[in-house]
């Protein structure tokens, strides 16, 4: 069924609310420098390669990944424009910028000064929060994120199981990112374990209130 504009809207801040709070949990595991998700691996290494190669002062981790992002979307607008929703290019485009807000705000809790143990509670529940976010963005159904979409494109293209060319797709982002300087660590390992199973549980909960907002002010 077609949807109206009004529930596209709806359906638009519902993603954007999970998109935050997403980030938030990225960000917090970013600040305890043990690791990240595989993309923000890809993104801190470019960041770093970059800052040291060029000096550039106006660069951020969040303007890099609004960049890459935009590099993703240029390629789909050739490939297949209609792998690209409203959703798609918001969480592309909002993304960095959220992190530079978390960042700015929880960079004086000077995370990565804690012991080991207070650092790997916090990467974990950082990890919570991401997947609790990202299962909101999901339920929203308008768009997702760069890994989700990247392995979308490739698996439907070489016609192979999506759940397989992701696992590949975050150890390519891993790979690369590691080289040119990200921080691959505990927390890299802990996300790729932990945010799938927790977002298993919440991806129903998140479904029927998803539907109920929706329904209510449709």
């Amino acid at each position: 069924m077609k949807r109206s504009a009004k529930e596209w809207l709806i359906r638009v801040v519902i993603l954007m609310i999970g998109l935050t709070i997403a980030h938030l949990g990225v960000t917090l595991f970013l600040l305890t420098e043990l690791g990240s998700d595989p993309f923000n691996v890809l993104i801190q290494g470019l960041f770093r390669s970059l800052s040291s190669l060029t000096g550039w002062g106006f660069l951020t981790h969040g303007r890099v990944h609004i960049a890459v992002c935009l590099l993703i979307i240029l390629i789909l607008l050739f490939v297949d424009r209609n792998y690209i929703k409203i959703g798609t290019v918001l969480c592309m485009i909002f993304g960095g910028p959220i992190i530079d807000m978390f960042t700015a705000v929880l960079s004086p809790l000077q995370i990565r000064m804690l012991p080991v143990p207070g650092r790997i509670l916090i990467l974990a529940a950082g990890c919570v929060i991401l997947a609790y976010g990202m299962t909101i963005v999901i339920k929203s159904d308008a768009g997702t994120g760069p890994n989700d979409l990247v392995a979308i494109v490739i698996s439907d293209r070489l016609k192979k199981k999506f759940s397989i060319v992701r696992i590949l797709v975050d150890i390519g982002f891993v790979v690369f990112g590691w080289m040119m300087g990200g921080i691959f660590g505990i927390g890299t390992i802990v996300c790729a374990l932990l945010v799938g199973p927790v977002a298993g549980i919440f991806l129903p909960v998140n479904e029927r209130m998803v539907s109920r907002i929706v329904q209510h002010f449709s």
